[in-house]
């Protein structure tokens, strides 16, 4: 984030991706740096739930053609977009694991944000879709009988069973990855569309009123759009270097403008390089003195343990007025 050398001294909180940082005469500190990354063998969890959902998306297709049911295409149609979110997620973790290399100093790390942003965009695309098509059945009208509410209901029933199975696959790690709690709501959020899905059969197949059916894809539709959209805008902020939202600036900078020493906090950065892991940078200004390696140690340390900063990297200067650091203005990036 700076590239202003002169007259200042510079100290890392630490630096994962340089080989000569745990080298003794450098000023680096590692103390409570943590990868949040999911638990090990969730690759099992990723096969599994792609697997069984992939196989009821096309058992739903099948079905929902032959019972002339919007709603079971339109649930299918989620499932289909949450297998690619399962897949994405998949993916993004795989490349996540890879290490940095000269070229890609901060390793693959994105591709989970750009996952989770694919993901979004796939889901509303679907639901622009079925959305015509539920809205053209509604005008034009459902023939009675034409739905087959008793398959509508078993095929659903069978979605409630698997969408469950899949979210108790990835209820354990939830709350270490964006990308896991992602999947975990999704498929706990079908079972609950799956639901309502045998509800409409239910009373289709109690009344006949097929007309039922493309409000009930109506409903999906939205639900849809509803999880969908704070998915999408949470990682477009994350693309766009956005503060993580569980990281309060004015709490970090308070922090460490109260260190022994430091009497100004000037271009002070916070970004995500990851859906797990976040970035900071910052100027201290120590007029007369300088941070020793354990003050930084336990400055990683408290950013990791209270705010879930990973990679800290500060910069040290002395304050000198006759040669001001560039950066110090805020408006200067």
């Amino acid at each position: 984030m700076s590239d202003h050398h002169d007259h200042h001294d510079h100290s890392h909180a630490h630096d994962d991706h340089d080989p000569s940082a745990h080298a003794p005469d450098h000023n680096h500190s590692h103390a409570g740096h943590q990868h949040a990354t999911p638990p090990a063998g969730f690759d099992s969890a990723f096969a599994i739930g792609s697997a069984i959902n992939a196989a009821f998306v096309v058992g739903e297709v099948v079905f929902g053609l032959s019972a002339h049911s919007v709603a079971l295409l339109a649930d299918a149609a989620h499932n289909l977009g949450d297998v690619l979110g399962l897949l994405l997620a998949w993916w993004a973790v795989s490349l996540g694991r890879r290490q940095p290399t000269r070229s890609r100093t901060y390793g693959l790390g994105r591709s989970s944000i750009l996952a989770s942003l694919t993901n979004a965009v796939v889901l509303l695309v679907g639901v622009g879709g079925i959305t015509v098509e539920a809205l053209r059945r509604l005008v034009e009208g459902v023939p009675s009988g034409e739905v087959g509410g008793q398959t509508v209901m078993i095929v659903a029933a069978i979605g409630i069973a698997i969408n469950g199975f899949t979210a108790w696959l990835f209820a354990r790690g939830r709350k270490g990855d964006l990308n896991v709690r992602g999947a975990f709501l999704h498929m706990a959020a079908d079972a609950a569309v799956s639901a309502g899905v045998v509800l409409s059969g239910l009373v289709i197949y109690l009344t006949g009123w097929s007309w039922i059916d493309p409000l009930v894809s109506l409903a999906i539709a939205a639900l849809i759009v509803l999880s969908t959209w704070g998915l999408l805008r949470d990682s477009i902020n994350l693309a766009l270097d956005k503060v993580p939202e569980h990281i309060d600036v004015d709490q970090v900078s308070a922090y460490l403008g109260s260190l022994p020493g430091v009497s100004e906090v000037h271009d002070l950065h916070i970004w995500a390089l990851s859906t797990t892991q976040t970035a900071l940078t910052a100027h201290l200004v120590v007029p007369g003195g300088s941070a020793d390696d354990g003050m930084l140690r336990e400055v990683a340390r408290v950013l990791n343990s209270r705010y879930a900063i990973d990679h800290a990297t500060l910069q040290v200067e002395r304050g000198d007025h006759e040669e001001p650091c560039l950066l110090a203005p805020a408006h200067v990036i």
